[in-house]
C-alpha cells in the first residue's frame, strides 16, 4: 500500500460557472505542480472534456478519472466516477437522455466549452449544463455501479446542492459506501449531526472551478494498493 494524493472533484471549462483558463492542460498542468497524482474530472451533468483531459493526464503524470457532478431531481449534487471513458460515455449519454434541454445563454451562464487534449477549441455544447437532472438521489448509486463507476455525494457539509441540505440526511437505502465534504469541513460536528454518515469512506476535495481554487489548499491522501483507476473505484465502493 501507498498513499497518493488526490482531488476527486475538478470542473473543466465545460462546466459553464467554470473559468476558461480551466483546460486540459492547464488542469492537469497545476495539478502536477501541486503534487495531485490523482484527479477526478467532474464536469457538471457532463463527461465530455473527460477524454481530453484524461489525455492531457498521461503526459503529465497525473491519473485522471472520468466523472461527472450530477445534479439531481432534487438539487442534489452528486459526483460520479467511473473506471472507463467507455462507461463515463455511456453514462454521459444515458444522463442526457434524462435531463432537461435548455438551449445555454452564455452571457449569463458562460460558456461551455468543449476542448482537445491540446486546449484546441471543438465546440461548445448548446444546451445548459446547470439543471436538474431526472435522476433522483435514491437512484444514482445503483446507476452509477451499472456503468462501472461510483457515486459520492458532493460536499455534503454545505448547506445548499449537497444531499443533506435538500433531504435532511444521507438516506440509508440510497446505497452510497463514501461522501465527499469540503476541504474546510468539521468533520467532529458533520458526524454528531448526520451519524448516518459513520461507516463511509469520507473523501475531501477542491471543487475547483479555477485554477486558484485547484492550487489553494493541500490535496489530501488516500491509501491505495497500485495506483490506478480501479484501485480508486475499488475503495470507494467497500466504503
Amino acid at each position: 500500500m501507498a498513499e497518493y494524493r488526490y482531488d476527486l472533484h475538478v470542473h473543466s471549462c465545460l462546466s459553464p460557472c467554470g473559468d476558461n483558463d480551466m483546460t486540459p492542460q492547464n488542469i492537469v498542468g497545476m495539478a502536477a505542480l501541486m503534487g495531485v497524482e490523482i484527479l477526478g474530472i467532474t464536469d457538471h451533468n457532463s463527461c465530455q472534456n473527460a477524454g481530453a483531459v484524461m489525455a492531457a493526464g498521461e503526459e503529465a503524470g497525473v491519473l485522471v478519472i472520468p466523472g461527472m457532478e450530477l445534479c439531481t431531481a432534487e438539487e442534489a449534487h452528486v459526483v460520479c466516477l467511473f473506471e472507463t471513458l467507455e462507461g463515463a460515455t455511456a453514462f454521459d449519454r444515458y444522463i442526457y437522455k434524462n435531463m432537461p434541454h435548455i438551449p445555454n445563454k452564455a452571457e449569463i451562464f458562460g460558456e461551455q466549452r468543449k476542448l482537445s487534449p491540446q486546449d484546441e477549441l471543438l465546440g461548445m455544447e448548446e444546451n445548459l449544463l446547470l439543471v436538474s437532472s431526472f435522476v433522483g438521489v435514491d437512484d444514482v448509486a445503483a446507476l452509477a455501479r451499472e456503468y462501472g463507476g461510483v457515486a459520492l455525494p458532493a460536499h455534503v457539509d454545505r448547506d445548499s446542492y449537497s444531499v443533506i441540505a435538500a433531504l435532511g440526511q444521507l438516506p440509508p437505502e440510497a446505497g452510497f459506501t463514501a461522501f465527499e465534504a469540503t476541504r474546510g469541513c468539521d468533520m467532529e460536528a458533520l458526524y454528531q449531526s448526520n451519524p448516518e454518515l459513520a461507516g463511509l469512506r469520507v473523501v475531501r476535495d477542491s471543487d475547483a472551478h479555477y485554477l486558484e481554487t485547484l492550487a489553494e489548499s493541500e490535496a489530501r491522501g488516500m491509501e491505495l494498493p497500485e495506483k490506478t483507476i480501479s484501485a480508486v473505484i475499488k475503495v470507494l465502493g467497500r466504503g
